[in-house]
């Protein structure tokens, strides 16, 4: 076994020369990799970090921060160097979830976040080459139109006849520790590196004041969580997937995952029974548990709607990415896999938008919050304007308009505006008009056929 030990050249030079070691030599181990967490590369670390965002259980923001960014990020450097540095507890909020339910986030201060994106950029250099081909979720110039993109064109263009639609249940808050740091050691032998990914690990959680532990899990929210998260399910799921279960196999059989949200296309239905089995045992390996609510087997496929029809029943649909996927037909009557925004989701982003706009409503002037309505607009399309869902899109657009009339005749003391009115003023001052951004449909021929 190949045993590597990183020597000094820039920071973009040595993730470079990592990765390239990493794809010419299959059982390199890294030795020397703490050292890159340097004043320089954690100040462009601090650089990278997204503003706005929520300080964590110490108050601290950027703004704050950067103003003696050099000399806290030398004194940080020293506390690392001399392992007097403590990540300190996460800060835990809620959000909503589509199913009423609240999802945990887990908030660092900025000091453990400029320390998380240092380490996940050393973590990206290791593994993006190893990582397959069908994972998309939190990797470099990867994203989600793209899995839903592979995941129609598969459909379409394989012998898929069944789907594992599955949900690893609380998987963020049951990641073990043991096996993620057994993992971290197939490419990583630098103890002092390895030590500081535990230390984050067992930081602990603020929650009402309380301090607990973190025995398992890694904090959603946390900046280093998508790349453990990755890690973790290359080696439990991806790898077992790609090497042992599609070379037993009978007929065709592909995953798509998206971080832990992920699909298994099957061709046979004897198969897709036999492989939801092992996965589940596979799983269970690792401390990790299917949804038994929302993980499903069903007939999806041009044959799917079919067999449904015979059997006096609607061709089943799953859920992925924020979307329903259902069985359509092009103009000439063939099949193609249809899409639209999930109904909960579209219930939450209306939500969301009333409340923005009730917030709002009495801040300003109309004009100093329609470009932020414009913004909120066409970022919806971004995310949901794919093939297919223009209905989905131009439903939304048409409720946005209702609820900015309403809440504009609702601002106090505020002379109301009439329909004709609001027409008057989107004529002078247009929102964006709903507008495909993500094209899936590329294998259509003049007819609408595939």
């Amino acid at each position: 076994m190949t045993m590597y030990t990183e020597t000094e050249f820039n920071m973009k030079t040595k993730l470079n020369l990592i990765t390239k070691h990493v794809i010419e030599e299959k059982n390199i181990k890294f030795t020397s990799l703490a050292h890159l967490l340097n004043v320089q590369t954690l100040m462009e670390s601090f650089y990278e970090l997204k503003r706005g965002k929520a300080p964590g259980i110490d108050g601290e923001t950027l703004k704050s921060y950067g103003e003696h960014l050099r000399e806290r990020v030398v004194d940080l450097v020293e506390r690392m160097k001399s392992g007097k540095y403590k990540p300190q507890p996460v800060k835990r909020v809620y959000i909503p979830k589509d199913n009423g339910k609240r999802r945990p986030l887990g908030i660092p201060t900025v000091e453990d976040k400029i320390v998380q994106m240092g380490i996940t950029r050393i973590l990206n250099a290791i593994y993006e080459p190893m990582f397959r081909d069908f994972s998309y979720g939190f990797r470099p110039d990867r994203n989600c139109h793209q899995a839903l993109n592979r995941l129609d064109k598969s459909i379409m263009n394989k012998p898929v006849n069944h789907i594992i639609d599955a949900d690893i249940k609380g998987f963020f808050d049951n990641v073990d520790h043991n096996w993620l740091l057994r993992m971290l050691k197939e490419k990583i032998a630098d103890k002092n590196f390895l030590k500081l990914i535990e230390k984050i690990l067992k930081a602990g959680i603020i929650e009402e004041g309380k301090l607990l532990s973190s025995d398992s899990g890694t904090p959603q929210g946390g900046i280093l969580s998508p790349a453990l998260a990755n890690v973790y399910l290359h080696y439990a799921l991806d790898l077992w997937l790609d090497k042992i279960v599609k070379r037993s196999a009978r007929g065709y059989v592909e995953e798509i995952r998206y971080c832990d949200d992920f699909v298994i296309l099957i061709q046979y239905k004897e198969e897709a029974s036999r492989i939801r089995s092992m996965l589940e045992k596979r799983l269970s390996k690792f401390n990790l548990e299917l949804s038994r609510e929302k993980t499903r087997t069903i007939e999806f496929g041009r044959y799917a709607g079919q067999n449904a029809r015979r059997k006096g029943k609607k061709p089943a649909t799953f859920d992925f990415l924020g979307f329903t996927h259902f069985s359509d037909k092009t103009r000439g009557g063939r099949f193609k896999v249809g899409r639209k925004t999930k109904k909960k989701k579209f219930r939450q982003k209306i939500k969301e938008m009333n409340f923005w706009l009730k917030r709002v409503r009495n801040q300003d002037k109309i004009k100093d919050w329609w470009k932020k309505v414009k913004s909120k607009l066409r970022g919806h399309y971004q995310y949901y304007g794919v093939s297919g869902n223009y209905q989905g899109i131009y439903r939304f657009y048409k409720m946005t308009l209702k609820l900015v009339l309403k809440w504009i005749n609702r601002r106090s003391q505020k002379k109301s505006m009439t329909i004709k009115q609001f027409l008057e003023y989107l004529e002078k001052f247009p929102l964006p008009k709903p507008k495909i951004k993500h094209n899936f449909y590329t294998l259509y021929n003049k007819q609408g056929e595939y």
